[in-house]
């Protein structure tokens, strides 16, 4: 316990923390993880029922991740990016080969922030056109333009931004006046006719590209239709604007099908932005994979970027080992039945609770939207602010029961590793089951 403490406050010293005040930074210390759980220093053992930030899609401790990290390091732990190896040059190969269309050459990064960044300047240099639209409830990354395309509050602590992005209205039927008295479908043509509206307003011809989640993620599982998706890639083709699929969350697996963007069959997809899933998170990695138009473009020009860890040789080597696995083991291919099980239990929980004003999702990517009230559907916690109080004690009991997840304002997430079962979802289901029931009497008739 003392080591604990030690770690615990040398960190609290010397280290900031992301996304937090300091001084609220109570950091547990964590040893080790196996599968589907993790264990900190005390012993306490926990179901990752976030694959810790949505990353950790083949489960913790892979042998076979952990085995190719190992003989690559035997080799060559790094090398200067203008060289290549066989982890790099396979690695290639299995993301056109997962990739849906004509997507065949990937610009490698780090993470998923420079992964958007670096697919909105292809889009630029691609088009020669400048803007960049996003929607409003969506999350792309902390750096700057990343930043900026983010449509959360978190972009309005960087504020101006960069000058080029333009957000977009969001399908969001759960709580957007568009859709009352339509069905989802209706409304979703109206968002796309507003969206055509705002492409009019700013100038078909400076927009270079749609930025858009595959899967919506973080900021709250808000997904149109396949109707929504149909119509906004007929506009995209309209006018000559690139679509870019932000699979850095919804990638390699998680959704249950390869990419979120999939579950769309009508919609042409002209990048992909990856990172998390790629290699489970073992080891930093992300990329923009792009349609042959746009590969074949920089055969002859320059392509404007670099980055210090492009071909990482020991993060290729995970993510090749990673997908092979996904592949080989079937995983992807069970995560549409083991999501029907995970949706069936939520449902079994929102007829218990009333707290419970929604469920969304596909797979093993949902989330559950707490309210105060069904009929009014008004948050149980309030929108970017401090979360309220049923919400601390909600989050404080799923974590003292053993579970740990994102608990974000009124959303909890559930997003268990794609190797999970359904012993191990029920196991999720009843620490969840325990922590509402200490909430359902903020519950107001």
């Amino acid at each position: 316990m003392e080591a604990m403490a030690h770690t615990t406050q040398s960190s609290r010293d010397h280290m900031l923390a992301s996304w937090q005040v300091q001084r609220d930074w109570h950091p547990k210390d964590i040893e080790r993880a196996d599968g589907v759980y993790f264990w900190d220093a005390s012993g306490q053992r926990y179901l990752d029922w976030l694959s810790s930030l949505f990353n950790v899609n083949i489960g913790h401790n892979h042998p076979r991740i952990l085995t190719a990290i190992a003989e690559q390091l035997k080799q060559v732990a790094y090398v200067h990016p203008g060289f290549t190896t066989a982890a790099r040059a396979r690695l290639g190969e299995l993301l056109a080969e997962i990739s849906p269309g004509d997507l065949c050459k990937t610009f490698l990064t780090s993470g998923g922030g420079e992964a958007n960044e670096n697919a909105m300047k292809l889009a630029r240099a691609f088009s020669g056109r400048q803007k960049i639209m996003t929607r409003y409830r969506s999350y792309h990354g902390s750096s700057a333009g990343a930043a900026s395309a983010t449509g959360g509050p978190r972009r309005l602590d960087d504020e101006p931004g960069v000058p080029w992005v333009v957000h977009l209205p969001d399908p969001d039927a759960y709580h957007s006046p568009v859709y009352r008295g339509r069905t989802q479908e209706e409304g979703d043509l109206v968002i796309a006719d507003l969206i055509e509206d705002t492409i009019r307003y700013e100038g078909a011809e400076n927009i270079a590209a749609i930025l858009w989640e595959g899967y919506s993620g973080a900021s709250g599982v808000i997904q149109p239709t396949r109707t929504f998706f149909a119509r906004l890639s007929e506009i995209c083709q309209k006018y000559g604007i690139l679509y870019i699929s932000d699979e850095v969350l919804s990638g390699f697996g998680r959704t249950g099908t390869w990419f979120g963007c999939e579950h769309y069959p009508e919609l042409k997809v002209d990048m992909i932005s990856f990172a998390k899933g790629v290699n489970s998170g073992y080891l930093p990695l992300g990329g923009v994979i792009v349609n042959r138009d746009i590969a074949d473009h920089f055969e002859n020009r320059l392509l404007p970027s670099g980055i210090t860890n492009q071909g990482q040789p020991l993060s290729c080597a995970a993510a090749v080992a990673n997908i092979e696995a996904l592949q080989e083991e079937g995983i992807v291919a069970r995560v549409s039945h083991l999501g029907e099980h995970l949706h069936a239990r939520l449902q079994e929980l929102a007829d218990r609770h009333p707290v419970i004003g929604d469920i969304r999702g596909a797979g093993l990517l949902y989330c559950t939207e707490l309210v105060a009230n069904r009929a009014t559907r008004a948050p149980l916690s309030p929108w970017n602010q401090s979360p309220s109080e049923a919400l601390a004690r909600f989050s404080k009991a799923i974590l003292d029961g053993g579970l740990h997840t994102m608990v974000r304002w009124n959303w909890v997430f559930h997003c268990p590793p794609l190797t999970v079962t359904e012993a191990e979802i029920d196991e999720g289901i009843e620490i969840l089951d325990a922590a509402l029931s200490e909430i359902d009497p903020y519950y107001q008739d």
